[in-house]
């Protein structure tokens, strides 16, 4: 009898051992933002059981890459502009997937007596140097007749770029929300210069989110990194079927009030304008060109081509890469495929 119990002992502890073994670590980060927290929901509700989330909350992107690259990370969530850049650079990170364009969500703010942008010349703008919101400031400075190069850009996450503008440290900020709004209320008399609900900024996307993963462990885990991939997307499902739950979660753990949360996502699980549209895996499929049909709102099969275009158009002119590179270069589509085709 005590041999029996023994055997059965040892096998119970075996078969422990074999099952904490089938759940492959993951090491992710994300910066605070309601955009990226979907893999909480991942985490929370175990969709995907076979895979152990370590998920960082690390809030400046480059310290991310920098992780990926020496082996510490192996996949975050950021602004879809790095590719190029990677590229150029041999940086060995790939962006998977664009995940989200903004809808409203981004906004140039200008400080109290700043009219337009014809003020802002030799001042100091507050943007994420080597981020979207310096392209957009970019672009929005030249469709109104100031050269992209004649203002200063200072180099502030979120919250410091708030500071910034209500100390009078800057006179204009790039902003997502919910910090826009946190600007906007302490400094009534400030103003909104342009939002990414205007004109084309929806249609070209130009303003959004992605996840990148680094080469080591799509060449030696590519399994791995495509289950990885299919558990954000069924987050995102999770989260459209249980929108008001899904913001709970996302709130408690950015440490976020869900009001603004729901100024970033919505509050029933689809387009969400003055915040952003998330994808679904057919959609990011179709954006990125892996999965046929179209998408609504002026976007087009396969558009990560221009987006890809037009941010190294951009880094060209800030001097943050040296030549264009093809798509190819900084884009793996493998997981996606692999999770979109049958």
């Amino acid at each position: 009898m005590r041999l029996i119990k023994l055997l059965l002992l040892t096998t119970s502890l075996c078969l422990v051992s074999l099952g904490a073994r089938a759940a492959e670590p993951v090491r992710l980060s994300l910066f605070s933002w309601p955009g990226y927290g979907f893999w909480f929901i991942a985490q929370e509700k175990n969709l995907a059981p076979d895979l152990d989330l370590e998920i960082s909350v690390i809030e400046d992107p480059y310290e991310s890459f920098s992780l990926m690259t020496s082996g510490g990370l192996d996949v975050t969530s950021s602004t879809a502009e790095y590719g190029p850049i990677a590229a150029d650079k041999e940086v060995p990170i790939k962006m998977v997937t664009y995940t989200n364009p903004s809808y409203g969500t981004d906004k140039i703010v200008l400080a109290p007596g700043i009219e337009s942008a014809q003020d802002l010349k030799g001042e100091s703008v507050a943007v994420l140097v080597g981020g979207l919101t310096q392209i957009f400031m970019g672009i929005w400075l030249e469709q109104n007749g100031v050269g992209f190069d004649e203002v200063e850009y200072t180099n502030l996450i979120m919250d410091d770029a708030v500071g910034a503008l209500v100390g009078g440290n800057v006179a204009a900020a790039e902003f997502w929300e919910p910090f826009g709004s946190h600007a906007l209320d302490a400094l009534p008399d400030a103003t909104v210069a342009a939002t990414s609900s205007e004109g084309d900024w929806i249609e070209t996307a130009l303003l959004g989110d992605a996840m990148y993963m680094s080469d080591a462990f799509l060449k030696e885990r590519p399994e791995v990194a495509a289950k990885t991939l299919d558990a954000y997307f069924k987050a995102v499902a999770w989260w459209k079927e249980h929108p008001a739950e899904g913001n709970q979660i996302i709130a408690k753990h950015l440490g976020f009030p869900l009001a603004d949360v729901e100024k970033v996502i919505g509050k029933d699980g689809k387009i969400h304008k003055g915040g952003i549209w998330v994808f679904d895996a057919a959609e990011a499929g179709r954006f990125m060109g892996v999965a046929p049909g179209e998408l609504p709102l002026g976007l087009s099969n396969g558009q990560i081509g221009q987006h890809w275009e037009t941010t190294t158009d951009w880094w060209l002119k800030f001097g943050l890469v040296d030549e264009r590179h093809p798509m190819e270069a900084g884009v793996n589509l493998a997981p996606l495929k692999a999770i979109t085709t049958d």
